[in-house]
């Protein structure tokens, strides 16, 4: 059994069935890359992951402990944290106050987090709503750090973001993937960066797992075929 197992997951929003069968698995250390084109089940997987979504079919383990049956809290607690998909920070709340909101005891701390991404240090008493699109996206980190998990989601964490800050994002992840045993789950579009961090790669097409392997493995002929690029 791998660190996290996601075994025939398939799910649905009311009527509309989303997942048909999602297989990923992957061990402490490792960087997993998610992907498949637009709409095709990676955010619903993540969902899944995380409880927010029950699944109708398929299990979902990490360590493993059946997260099946465990509401989100008690899934985070577990070892799971979240970098969500449009970043969602307490926009009303300091840098500093959304990091402590979420904080577990262990190793990542507010000064950890300030090493990591010295602006948030800059800025630990400014209001998340004044911050640039960037600096909320290294706070979204910086939060689900400091719930110190196991298991780390990253859900387009560089999506509409300026080239310099995307690039500041990646070595913060290169960085956790060196410097830490944490696993992590990236979904994001850039194949190239991907190439560098990652292990192995999960290809989604509507809401199957179509390919895994290596992500060595994920030649031009297969990113043509399942990606569209």
């Amino acid at each position: 059994m791998s660190f996290l197992d996601v075994e025939g997951i398939t799910a649905s929003y009311g009527p509309s069935q989303a997942l048909f069968g999602v297989d990923l698995a992957l061990e402490e250390g490792e960087v997993c890359a998610l992907m498949g084109r637009n709409g095709m089940g990676k955010t619903s997987t993540i969902r899944v992951i995380c409880r927010l979504l029950k699944h109708s079919g398929g299990s979902v383990s990490l360590g493993g402990q059946d997260l099946g049956a465990l509401p989100p809290h008690k899934a985070a607690r577990a070892g799971l944290g979240l970098v969500p998909e449009g970043r969602r920070c307490f926009p009303n709340l300091t840098v500093r106050e959304n990091l402590i909101a979420a904080a577990r005891p262990g190793e990542w701390d507010i000064a950890r987090i300030a090493e990591l991404f010295p602006r948030l240090q800059e800025r630990r008493d400014q209001m998340a709503a004044s911050l640039s699109g960037g600096e909320q996206q290294m706070l979204a980190i910086g939060r689900a750090l400091m719930t110190n998990p196991r298991l780390l989601l990253l859900d387009e964490a560089t999506e509409g973001l300026a080239p310099v800050v995307r690039q500041e994002i990646w070595a913060a992840v290169r960085r956790l993937k060196s410097e830490t045993g944490m696993a992590i789950v990236v979904v994001d579009k850039s194949l190239a960066e991907l190439r560098g961090i990652a292990d192995r790669a999960v290809i989604l097409e509507r809401g199957s797992t179509v390919w895994s392997g290596a992500m060595s493995g994920v030649t031009a002929a297969v990113a043509d075929q399942y990606l569209g690029v």
